[in-house]
């Protein structure tokens, strides 16, 4: 029998068995090398993103720039008549495009020249041309060949690496021709999209961007007006490399790959990712074999090339976003989950060891337990006391503070209203503009005093001094006022008499279960039902509505439900709200009327002669 025996003994619970302490541990430890790897890349992603969006903001900002400067060229041809070669020389040369616009290759004018009006055209140039002063070569319009229309450059800006594109002819390319007809008709600036080779850079590419020009004084209010006043356009054209490269070097990473694609679409009509995309840049052609699948950070975002959209495809290896840090800090983090989840492993074995010491505190400590509950109750009945008074005395300052602004703010009130009124009466036909302003102050102080009027109801409404009856019937008739729905009175008595305070509370649980049916129940019909019988007064509030959930009575920050049963436990009485889904809810209350309350006031007392309240009152003369 040794198995057993030895197997009793590894599974003893006096002896700790320490290899389950060293499994959880070590799993706890896996835990978290996992959430600690995954929080790290998640912020090398962000940081990754925000270079990334870095980056696009500064691409379309240089777009941007670029885009300012071809309109500044055409408002310099638009603004004179003519524009020779010298004074655009000059104007470019202005620009310092190698300092302030390094992407910038050149910035040309080309002439919108119709196949009848070649020969007079090709003459003018010839004419008018002076090699040795402006240094432009011979003439000639290429490609050779006749076609209807002709855009021919006609200047460019620096010449010495552009003069073999003088008298080149770009509308001869499809895509060029149709992005001219574009920008013509719609007086906007236009691109085809196409990438144009540098013969001085053959591992980059350039694009332009035109504007139309148009003769001065002529209406453009519709493409055939546009039409008819097209003289021609300018146009820059500026390298794809120098322009994304520049981004690139603001980034604190240096080997981000960023490929830029046209998808010729718009950013709210994306073309699908295709065949028809052009690759306008790529910062590394041949990328390392081992930039792929989950080593890589990715993300695609959109730029708006003047109409145009552009997708840069931004990639990085994970690794160079990670700090020297943050290889180890995942490890640190299974080392410290490992020794921590042992020690807490230790301590709770430590714990389950010493439970029969526990047992013999706690019994030790249930006297003293027993002791402290009873101070409890004792502490709870004196709160329920203090709330009882902190009611009555906020009842009794709600009181007073109405009637004194009845009878303070509201006799200034009808003052100054009858002051008022009387200077809207002697200028009404004298002196009309300051009849307007007084009949604006006559209408402004009657909405002083409606309002007033709504907070001496809001503190405590007068009626109540009329009796439970008078109260209850005024404040159903607001209700039914205020949310349009049917209100149903049902008494059985004439007149209740009750003392101010009881009379208070059984209104104020009238005004919280009207509020929450208002709010909360959806319903179209609501019944009240008020009742004095052998020494009880009760009181139903009934609706139609949605019904109460069972976890609504204890949500937290609700109050209005436990106020209500707190009314009435001090009077003495009962409280009890039943309600399912879709059954509707009702909410019945009773107390004792010569029951004696919490505060020692017994709960019926005579009722006080009812004030009369003449017609005529203050507040009421809106």
């Amino acid at each position: 029998m040794p198995a057993p025996f030895a197997q009793r003994q590894l599974f003893s619970p006096t002896k700790p068995v320490w290899w389950t302490g060293v499994l959880l541990s070590l799993g706890v430890g896996i835990l978290f090398y996992a959430a600690t790897a995954g929080s790290i890349e998640h912020d090398a992603r962000a940081r990754f993103g925000n270079q990334a969006r870095n980056t696009q903001y500064s691409i379309g900002a240089r777009i941007k720039a670029y885009t300012d400067v071809l309109r500044g060229a055409a408002s310099f041809f638009q603004a004179g008549d003519t524009v020779s070669r010298s004074s655009f020389h000059y104007y470019v040369e202005g620009l310092n495009l190698a300092r302030h616009f390094p992407a910038i290759d050149n910035i040309n004018f080309v002439r919108h020249v119709k196949d009848a009006d070649r020969a007079d055209f090709e003459h003018m140039i010839a004419s008018s041309a002076d090699p040795e002063l402006d240094g432009y070569p011979d003439f000639h319009i290429s490609p050779p060949g006749r076609r209807a229309e002709y855009a021919v450059i006609t200047m460019i800006e620096p010449l010495a690496p552009f003069a073999e594109k003088i008298g080149v002819d770009i509308a001869a390319r499809e895509q060029v021709a149709a992005a001219l007809a574009r920008g013509r008709d719609s007086g906007a600036v236009s691109t085809s999209g196409q990438p144009i080779g540098l013969r001085n850079r053959p591992e980059q590419s350039a694009l332009a961007m035109r504007l139309p020009i148009y003769q001065k004084h002529r209406p453009l209010h519709d493409v055939a007006e546009r039409r008819a006043a097209y003289i021609g356009s300018v146009g820059i054209g500026f390298s794809i490399h120098g322009l994304v490269q520049a981004a690139l070097e603001e980034m604190p990473v240096r080997n981000v790959r960023v490929a830029l694609y046209d998808s010729g679409g718009s950013e709210a009509t994306p073309l699908p990712h295709s065949s028809a995309q052009v690759l306008l840049f790529d910062s590394m052609r041949a990328a390392k074999a081992g930039e792929a699948g989950s080593e890589l950070f990715k993300l695609v975002l959109p730029i708006d090339f003047n109409g145009r959209l552009w997708q840069a495809h931004f990639s990085a290896l994970k690794s160079d976003w990670y700090s020297r840090f943050d290889f180890y800090l995942p490890w640190l983090a299974l080392l410290t989950g490992f020794i921590g989840s042992m020690l807490i492993y230790l301590l709770l074995h430590t714990l389950s060891s010493s439970r029969m010491r526990a047992i013999k505190m706690a019994k030790a400590m249930t006297k003293e337990l027993r002791d402290s509950q009873a101070k409890l109750q004792m502490s709870h009945h004196k709160l329920r006391r203090l709330a009882a008074h902190a009611d009555q005395i906020k009842e009794q300052e709600r009181k007073r503070i109405a009637r004194e602004i009845h009878d303070d703010l509201g006799q200034n009130l009808l003052v100054l209203r009858i002051e008022a009124d009387m200077l809207c009466s002697r200028t009404r036909g004298s002196h009309p503009r300051l009849y307007e302003r007084a009949h604006r102050t006559l209408s402004q102080i009657d909405t002083t005093i409606r309002s007033v009027r709504h907070i001496i109801n809001d503190l405590r409404p007068n009626v109540l001094d009329l009796g439970l009856n008078a109260a209850v019937e005024w404040q159903i008739a607001q209700f039914r006022q205020r949310s349009g729905m049917v209100c149903e009175l049902i008494e059985h008595q004439q007149e209740i008499h009750l003392d101010d305070h009881c009379a208070t509370a059984f209104f104020r649980v009238l005004q919280e279960s009207l509020s929450n049916i208002l709010q909360h129940a959806s319903a179209s019909l609501v019944r009240v039902e008020l009742r004095q019988q052998a020494g009880m007064l009760s009181m139903t509030i009934s609706d139609n509505g949605i019904g109460i959930r069972a976890n609504s009575r204890n949500k937290a920050g609700s109050f209005g439900l436990v106020g209500i049963e707190e009314r009435i436990s001090l009077l003495g009485g009962e409280c009890a709200i039943t309600g399912g889904a879709n059954a509707g809810t009702v909410v019945s209350v009773s107390v004792p009327i010569d029951f004696p309350s919490e505060l020692g006031q017994p709960g019926r007392a005579r009722r006080p002669a009812p004030v009369p309240v003449p017609p005529d009152t203050i507040l009421d003369l809106v």
